[in-house]
């Protein structure tokens, strides 16, 4: 049970707050206990625990953040979960890999799999943020769940995969930065790419978030980030120089 304790649920902005106390619940069903909201509109609220039949122990010992960034705090692995299709390619996983995941690296460290708002979604923003963008396969014609719903899937496909012991190709040993590593190393990134001249801020989003995809798939341990950060600050050093 303690790698399920590593999975944190998060919500952000959620604006009906019996979607909150109904993901309670459905992460309860599925032995999920953490449940981090992100500017929820109302909070607390009856509405969310009397939807939550039950899992009010979660309700109570749910972190509401003001950002995104502090719901990742310490997260080695971010999965987001959209069912809008996005101009940009994101790595993709199915809801059954999506479990597997996370049941995984949960053995090694704090994970999280997020969830957008109930009209919109996740923005490609906060997608910025994640590994790899989970969608459920769905009627094309009718692919809108309710936000509950999609927790209550995806929670029983990380449940199953921990009943299931299923194998993992992710090493035992294998230490990887954590979220707040990997945001702190791509705004230094975008920072220097700007400086040098390789780039430019009003015109380089879809770059950026192409890069943010290479270090996604790479996964750098926290001393490759420091060596990345090295060449970044020379780079830069050696650009005012020539100034």
């Amino acid at each position: 049970m303690i790698v399920l304790k590593n999975i944190r649920i998060v919500l952000i902005d959620t604006s009906h707050p019996g979607n909150i106390g109904a993901t309670a619940r459905a992460m309860k069903n599925m032995s999920l206990e953490q449940l981090w909201l992100v500017n929820p509109r109302h909070y607390p609220h009856a509405q969310a625990t009397a939807r939550a039949s039950g899992a009010d122990d979660l309700l109570a010992r749910a972190r509401v953040c003001q950002s995104l960034d502090q719901a990742l705090a310490g997260c080695r692995l971010v999965i987001g979960a959209s069912a809008r299709e996005r101009a940009v390619a994101w790595p993709r996983v199915d809801p059954r890999t999506c479990g597997a995941r996370l049941v995984a690296e949960a053995a090694q460290g704090q994970v999280a799999l997020v969830f957008g708002r109930e009209s919109s979604g996740l923005s490609n923003a906060e997608l910025d943020r994640c590994n790899a963008l989970v969608q459920i396969p769905t009627n094309p014609a009718y692919s809108s769940l309710n936000l509950a719903a999609a927790v209550q899937l995806l929670a029983y496909e990380v449940h199953l995969a921990w009943l299931e012991g299923r194998p993992t190709d992710v090493p035992a040993s294998r230490q990887v930065a954590s979220a707040e590593q990997l945001e702190g190393f791509y705004h230094h990134l975008v920072q220097a790419l700007e400086e040098i001249g390789f780039a430019d801020p009003k015109q380089s989003d879809k770059l950026f978030r192409r890069l943010r995809g290479l270090f996604h798939r790479a996964r750098p341990d926290p001393d490759e980030i420091n060596i990345l950060r090295g060449i970044l600050s020379a780079a830069q050093g050696r650009k005012s120089m020539r100034r």
